[in-house]
C-alpha cells in the first residue's frame, strides 16, 4: 500500500465535522494547525481523486513540499510548546497536530521523539488512544517490527491485509483498550474508501 494510500486512510478514518470552537490556551496555534492541516488533506484527497493511487511525480513534489513544511513547522512548535494537546489546542488541532507527525515519515527520529510525548499526553487526557497506536504502529513499521494494532494495511493478492502484527491473536483486544474498532471492521471501511485496482488519472 502506498504512503499516499496510507495517509488517507488515516485522515479519512478520523475526519470530523467542525465542532464550536472550545476555549484553547492558544487559539492562534490552533488555528494554524487547522489551516495547515486542510491544506495537506485537501491536497491528499485531490491527487487520489485526480490520480488514484498512482499520482504523478510532480503532485507527489508538492505533496512531499507540503509534508516538509509541515514537519518544520511542528518541531519549532513542539521545541517551544511541548506536544500540542487538547488544553492547549482543543480535541481537533490536537488531532491534526498528530497527522502532520503522522506524514513525516522521512525523519524518524522525529517520528519516535513525538510518539514518547504523545505516549505521555494520552496518560494526561491530552490525546486520544487511537491516535498514539496509529502513530505506534508508524514507527514499528519504519523499522521493520510487527506492529501492535494493525493500523499499517497493505495488498495482497486483491486484498487488504495488516502488516505484520504481534500477538494476533490478542488483536482485538489491544485495539479496543485505545479505541479501535474490531480489525475486521477497519479492513471493510479501507475497502470501501479505495478501488483496490488503480484507477486510471482523469486528462
Amino acid at each position: 500500500m502506498t504512503l499516499l494510500f496510507a495517509s488517507i486512510l488515516a485522515c479519512g478514518l478520523f475526519t470530523f465535522d467542525e465542532p464550536a470552537r472550545a476555549e484553547v490556551k492558544e487559539p492562534k496555534i490552533r488555528d494554524e494547525i487547522l489551516s495547515r492541516a486542510k491544506k495537506e488533506q485537501e491536497l491528499r484527497f485531490k491527487l487520489i481523486k485526480v490520480g488514484g493511487l498512482k499520482p504523478s511525480p510532480e503532485e507527489i513534489k508538492s505533496l512531499q513540499e507540503v509534508d516538509t513544511d509541515n514537519r518544520t513547522w511542528m518541531k519549532n512548535l513542539i521545541e517551544k510548546q511541548g506536544w500540542p494537546g487538547k488544553t492547549l489546542v482543543g480535541e481537533e488541532a490536537a488531532h491534526m497536530a498528530w497527522l502532520m507527525v503522522q506524514h513525516a515519515d522521512p525523519d524518524l527520529p522525529f517520528q519516535k521523539k513525538c510518539l514518547e510525548l504523545l505516549k505521555a499526553a494520552v496518560k494526561q487526557g491530552e490525546a486520544t488512544g487511537a491516535d498514539l497506536a496509529y502513530l505506534t504502529d508508524r514507527v514499528l513499521a519504519a523499522e521493520g517490527k510487527k506492529q501492535l494494532y494493525g493500523t499499517q494495511l497493505q495488498q495482497k493478492e486483491g486484498k487488504f491485509i495488516p502488516k505484520p502484527v504481534e500477538d494476533e491473536a490478542n488483536l482485538d483486544a489491544r485495539r479496543k483498550e485505545l479505541g479501535l474498532q474490531p480489525m475486521a471492521e477497519y479492513l471493510e471501511v479501507a475497502t470501501k474508501m479505495f478501488k483496490l485496482n488503480d484507477k486510471p488519472a482523469k486528462k
